[in-house]
Formats: C-alpha cells, structure tokens, sequence
C-alpha cells in the first residue's frame, strides 16, 4: 500500500472518531429532556424564570436552576438581569441556542409521522 493511500485511510479514521466524539458530545448536552424543554421553550422568545417552570412541566426549580447554568456556560442561552423595582431575570435563546431549534422540529416531525 502506497504511503499517500496509508495516510488518506488514517485520515477517514480519524474524521470517522471525530464525527463520532461530537455525536457523543451532542448526547452528553442534549441527552436530557429538561434541556431540550427549555430551549424550545426559549424557541419563541425570552421568558422568566417562572415562566419556564410552568412551560417545562413544572421542573423542581432546582433542576431547572442546575439545566440553564449549565446551558448558559455552554454558552445557548443567555442569562440578563434587570433591577428597576427588585431584580428581574430573563433567559433567551443566543444564536448557539437557535440553531438546535430545527433539529427539535425535525424530532417533532418525526415523532408526529411515526409515533403519532
């Protein structure tokens, strides 16, 4: 085997463990329904914390508070706090954020065709 054929083969090898390694971590960060809840819930605009509770099923306020710092560090949403009589904190979906809303409406999609 020629060396430019060996080292075209160890690059598809690596490319296939990249893919494979983003796959994995796409998993570990949206592997979780209360993730996916609040992002589509943001899908539509900023909301407060109250307001995501009651849209993501009533989630125990701990969990929630845990999903969106973690999704705030991950950097798909962003975490704004407003003092004009107390403080008030809104949560809103950056463009990170946005761009796994069509793979929820693909997942809703699917899940209206095959499992509706």
């Amino acid at each position: 085997m020629s060396q430019a054929k060996k080292m075209k083969n160890q690059q598809s090898e690596i490319c296939k463990m990249q893919k494979s390694k983003c796959f994995h971590d796409g998993l570990k960060i949206f592997g979780d329904t209360w993730t996916l809840f609040i992002i589509s819930s943001l899908a539509d605009g900023e909301k407060r914390f109250c307001e995501l509770q009651r849209l993501v099923d009533n989630v125990n306020p701990v969990t929630l508070t845990s999903r969106l710092k973690k999704l705030e560090k991950l950097k798909f949403i962003e975490r704004k706090e407003e003092t004009i009589d107390k403080i008030s904190v809104t949560y809103s979906l950056t463009k990170k954020g946005a761009g796994v809303v069509p793979v929820l409406r693909s997942i809703e999609s699917y899940a209206q065709k095959y499992l509706g």
